[in-house]
């Protein structure tokens, strides 16, 4: 595992992520496609704990403990913490920060054990793996955002429709 490439993904995720979320009014910001999905406030608040809350903890926990990961619940934060109702470049400023501060964690790690584990419900699972679990979240919200951008601009744009562009 190459660790100074997926920590300049990470960097660079970050950058995809905040303008993904700049200059995004309140409004579309609180906006969600249907009941089930997240707006985008609730997934760069989501971010934004689980940089502080997830992977940099876990990863140390393993390094710390190996014990039993007491772990998390990140889908009941979303309207535990109140998500929606944050400001947006707010939200976004915080994810940066706490970003910077893994990042500076994984530049000054001196020779980590990846294949350190330790006991989850659902089995047993190594740093390397929250490391390389890490980047695939950031991917996914990324993605994620995106397809909000997309219905956001869908709703915007009717009664015409965006399939000139190609397939969705």
């Amino acid at each position: 595992m190459d660790i100074t490439e997926l920590t300049a993904h990470l960097s660079r995720h970050a950058q995809v992520i905040a303008q993904m979320t700049h200059d995004v009014s309140d409004e579309q910001a609180r906006w969600r496609p249907d009941a089930d999905s997240w707006s985008i406030l609730e997934v760069i608040n989501h971010l934004y704990d689980e940089e502080r809350e997830d992977f940099r903890a876990f990863i140390q926990h393993i390094w710390d403990d190996g014990g039993k990961w007491p772990g998390i619940n990140p889908q009941s934060w979303v309207t535990e913490r109140g998500y929606n109702q944050r400001d947006i470049q707010e939200s976004t400023i915080n994810f940066l920060y706490e970003r910077e501060l893994s990042l500076q964690w994984l530049r000054d790690l001196d020779a980590p054990d990846w294949d350190a584990t330790c006991e989850t419900l659902w089995g047993h699972i190594s740093a390397g793996d929250v490391m390389a679990a890490w980047v695939a979240h950031d991917l996914l919200h990324i993605r994620q955002l995106t397809e909000l951008h997309y219905a956001y601009t869908q709703q915007l744009v009717s009664p015409y429709v965006m399939r000139y562009a190609g397939e969705w």
